[in-house]
């Protein structure tokens, strides 16, 4: 019997991308982030929709390819989502 399989939330799935980007120094194609935030290409790019819409990264282009980047905005989000993920692991609850 297999142990069932845990689901990330929104704000997990987030910080796994927007911590993607912050590993790639600030800015990574979607190929980089897809793989590192381990997401299928669908949910990937409606949550990189939402990023941008919220102000957390950018879309730039150059010629033919595509970059995200982190906004001041999605860096803080990063600072902000490891201290409450530190303040959780202390009371033994995951995040």
């Amino acid at each position: 019997m297999t142990a069932p399989k845990e689901y990330r939330s929104k704000a997990r799935i987030y910080f796994d991308i927007l911590n993607q980007i912050a590993e790639e120094g600030g800015r990574a194609g979607p190929t980089r982030i897809l793989y590192g935030a381990n997401l299928s290409h669908d949910r990937l790019t409606k949550h990189l929709a939402q990023l941008i819409n919220l102000g957390l990264i950018v879309e730039e282009k150059e010629e033919d390819r595509v970059f995200y980047s982190l906004t001041e905005k999605g860096m803080a989000f990063i600072q902000e989502f490891r201290r409450i993920q530190a303040f959780a692991k202390a009371f033994g609850i995951p995040i």
